[in-house]
């Protein structure tokens, strides 16, 4: 059976470091592969988590992703954002920019939380996806998400807020879809 459901994520953390840093916002949007190839958004939403080990965190990293204590006030536990999470993304494959990057920083948290990741067991990386077809355009020569969006049009005044980046990645991966190679 063919997968027809996608859930684009993006995730900010306190830092790069898998086993030392946690994730502090989840974006997500649900979007439906219809029979034709076209794409239907279904649902997105946006997660904020309460840091647990803040003293861990990178200074920087918070700057970038705009951590502050006030905005996170009302965040949700990690268990609960997670919880959330494997309800809303049952059965979907995940599609990511740098997937290895988000999938490994959401799976770490599942098996924290001790929550099945009902995710399907593959991914769709819109990186390779951008690399795969634009190697030979001499015009790209970075393939990070700021890249890809000044090459292609697409907007994202809020970069590094989980949603914003999901978002463009999103409108990536129809742009992407369309090159024929």
């Amino acid at each position: 059976m063919i997968q027809k459901k996608l859930a684009f994520i993006d995730v900010e953390t306190t830092g790069l470091k898998i086993l030392k840093h946690e994730v502090l916002e989840i974006g997500c949007m649900i979007v439906m592969v219809q029979d034709d190839g076209s794409f239907t958004v279904k649902e997105e939403f946006e997660i904020k988590i309460k840091p647990e080990r803040l003293e861990d965190a990178d200074p920087e990293a918070l700057r970038i992703n705009g951590y502050n204590e006030a905005g996170w006030m009302f965040a949700y536990s990690k268990q609960e954002a997670m919880q959330v999470l494997a309800q809303k993304t049952d059965g979907a494959v995940m599609v990511a920019h740098n997937i290895g990057f988000d999938y490994s920083f959401i799976q770490k948290t599942f098996e924290e939380c001790g929550i099945e990741n009902k995710m399907f067991y593959a991914g769709i990386d819109t990186l390779t996806l951008a690399i795969a077809k634009l190697k030979d355009n001499k015009d790209v020569t970075r393939f990070t998400l700021r890249a890809m969006c000044e090459y292609f049009g697409i907007k994202n005044e809020r970069a590094h807020t989980a949603l914003a980046d999901v978002r463009a990645t999103f409108e990536l991966f129809k742009k992407l879809m369309k090159i024929e190679k």
